[in-house]
């Protein structure tokens, strides 16, 4: 049986963190940039689970924090689209150029 190198996941963690970051600094649409930010947080979670599995002492506490870190990404899409849907409602629009003023 062989096995996956750490490089292997933490260069996969790393393209997913360079487009999931370019996403986010390139992009204006408010519902892209947050589907980049949950590709930083994925990468965030290979690299927690691949350490965790490779690390000096291998044990679970990487699998703890990667479902600590799921859960905060479930919260902050939810809260994310709430406040998205919020101001959409507002402005009719969802680019995030034109959502710099407090204003109506």
């Amino acid at each position: 049986m062989t096995t996956v190198p750490l490089s292997a996941y933490l260069v996969l963690a790393l393209i997913l963190f360079c487009i999931g970051l370019y996403g986010a600094l390139t992009k204006r649409n408010t519902v892209i940039v947050l589907i980049c930010i949950e590709l930083m947080l994925n990468a965030v979670n290979i690299n927690l689970v691949a350490f965790s599995k490779f690390g000096i002492n291998p044990s679970i506490t990487g699998q703890v924090f990667s479902l600590f870190t799921i859960t905060v990404a479930a919260a902050e899409a939810a809260v994310g689209l709430a406040i998205l849907i919020a101001l959409y409602r507002n402005r009719k629009t969802v680019n995030i150029d034109e959502m710099n003023t407090l204003k109506n």
